[in-house]
């Protein structure tokens, strides 16, 4: 494999074009009915904890492997500044890890929690046999998934993460006495937030105001072909309606650093998790927490072509006047006729927006081997059925689907500020089997599954084979007692051989792939034998 990658994205192996690192996070929801005086930290920590054991029955014996915060630097900016951290917000200061209060330490008083503590150490973070981390950030728990060559493989560890995350709850709440719940949504209706965030490598070499200028209208929009829906306008849901996005009314600036204050459109966060001279990780804040794969696969793979657009210099060009006022426009739209005031005058509603980058992706990205073929059918299909008001395009668009739903219980005599349709919302997002109404949707085949049950359960313990996640995941696994801490580029690895640990870098997240490590974690493999290996890629 070539050391340089076009575009400083895809790898010459002569692999499928279009091929890019990206990976996707959720921040759960979490509530516990039976123990109002558990903190959401700690019922964060008791699904984190609980998840070594739900790892070790699939099979994937290293999950409680600590996380690594030797290269994150939160605080570097993308526009060529570190902020000082004396200003930042402490919800920014990712790199100290999490800690428990001692405050909500002090809540145990013999109750569930101080059982759960006697049993075993409570763990903030994991790094988990398929190559995701799974861990406490903001007093949620958050899934954040290993790093995929496409949005197809994006999609398919992203509902690995529901399925880990969900059984890892139901351990935690035997364990507490009570049930646990865990919501895949974005707001808790009492005007909080939380993220589903993505991310895609970059070449550095891109000017990062070419990223702003391209993805600013795409990000605006997207929110039709891909938003998660939800009952009530304003960040509290004080205002009676429907809108297309969970995160829509949460944004308040076009371009920074932040991502749970003064949220922007375009998040600068510059740590890129891979060798800085070649690569920049794009952070993005602006998705919702998908239930529909369909909607998770177009909103990776849409993103992915636009990205090569930019890239490309073939991006459309539109300068929107308000991009933060029209997207809370288009969001409280879903008859989809807001139109948006761009450059010159042009007044262009979200769909005519979306068409136009639609066009250039499937007038340049059209080969049927490439990567993001499925994404680009997706997105077309989505686009046409939105246009012509089809009812259809409820199987597909996860907005449109619970719009639907909603629509049948207002017929019933429910008003948009009904709190019924609120818990309905609540419902939709539930990750308890049976439980869920978007689940519901799914199994009874009126929302479209994408992914076979054999992928998915794969997921739950293989990493992908085609990036350095391999690598992560499979030593994991195969040498666990060898593993003292792993990040996404390098693993601490300490051996009774050696008087000090020896930490393997792995800058090239297109480098530790199945293909490159062939044998290394066959039975009988040594993990000398790996170090050696990976310090020669």
């Amino acid at each position: 494999m070539s050391a340089q990658a076009p575009r400083g994205v895809e790898p010459q192996d002569g692999g499928r074009p279009g091929r890019r690192i990206m990976g996707l996070e959720t921040e759960f929801g979490i509530l516990a009915p039976g123990l109002p005086e558990l903190s959401p930290t700690q019922l964060s920590a008791a699904v984190v904890t609980a998840m070594v054991e739900v790892a070790q029955e699939l099979g994937s014996r290293g999950a409680g492997a600590p996380w690594d915060y030797v290269h994150e630097r939160p605080l570097q900016d993308a526009r060529g500044f570190e902020q000082e951290r004396a200003t930042a917000d402490p919800s920014q200061l990712t790199n100290e890890g999490a800690v428990l209060d001692a405050r909500q330490i002090a809540l145990e008083d013999g109750d569930a929690w101080a059982a759960l503590k006697s049993e075993q150490d409570v763990l903030m973070n994991l790094v988990l046999g398929n190559g995701a981390r799974f861990y406490v950030d903001h007093a949620h728990p958050e899934y954040s998934s290993p790093e995929t060559s496409n949005a197809w493989d994006a999609m398919t560890w992203d509902l690995a993460g529901d399925r880990l995350a969900s059984r890892a709850a139901e351990l935690a709440g035997q364990r507490l006495g009570t049930e646990v719940l865990l919501h895949k949504n974005n707001t808790d209706g009492k005007g909080q937030s939380y993220g589903a965030h993505e991310n895609y490598l970059v070449p550095r070499a891109l000017p990062f105001d070419s990223l702003v200028d391209g993805l600013t209208p795409f990000f605006v929009t997207r929110q039709v072909i891909c938003g998660a829906g939800r009952v009530g306008l304003g960040r509290r849901g004080e205002r009676p309606g429907f809108q297309l996005s969970q995160r829509g009314d949460f944004f308040e600036n076009r371009v920074g650093l932040e991502t749970t204050i003064r949220r922007p459109l375009i998040n600068t966060r510059d740590e890129p998790h891979a060798d800085d001279a070649r690569f920049r990780r794009l952070h993005v804040i602006i998705g919702d927490a998908n239930l529909f794969p369909a909607s998770t696969l177009i909103r990776a793979g849409s993103t992915s072509l636009v990205l090569r657009l930019i890239e490309d210099g073939l991006a459309p060009r539109i300068t929107l006047a308000d991009p933060v006022g029209d997207l809370q426009r288009v969001s409280h739209d879903p008859g989809l006729g807001a139109t948006l005031v761009a450059d010159g005058g042009r007044r262009l509603t979200a769909l005519d927006i979306q068409e136009l980058y639609l066009g250039a992706a499937e007038r340049h990205y059209g080969d049927p081997e490439d990567a993001e073929r499925e994404a680009l059918r997706l997105w077309r299909r989505c686009v046409d059925l939105l246009r012509a008001g089809d009812p259809a395009a409820g199987h597909w668009v996860e907005w449109r689907g619970k719009l639907s739903l909603m629509e049948r219980y207002r017929e019933r005599g429910l008003a948009w500020d009904d709190p019924k349709l609120a818990l309905v919302d609540l419902q939709w997002a539930d990750l308890r089997p049976g439980k869920g109404l978007a689940n519901a949707l799914l199994q009874r085949g009126q929302a479209a599954g994408m992914v076979g049950e054999g992928e998915v359960e794969a997921a739950l313990t293989t990493p992908p084979s085609d990036t350095r996640a391999w690598t992560r995941g499979r030593t994991l696994t195969r040498f666990p007692e060898a593993v003292v801490a792993a990040n996404w580029d390098s693993l601490s690895l300490s051996l009774d051989c050696l008087p000090q640990l020896v930490r393997v870098g792995l800058p090239d997240p297109w480098q530790g792939t199945q293909a490159l490590t062939q044998g290394l974690f066959e039975p009988g493999a040594r993990v000398q034998e790996l170090i050696k290996s990976l310090r020669g890629l």
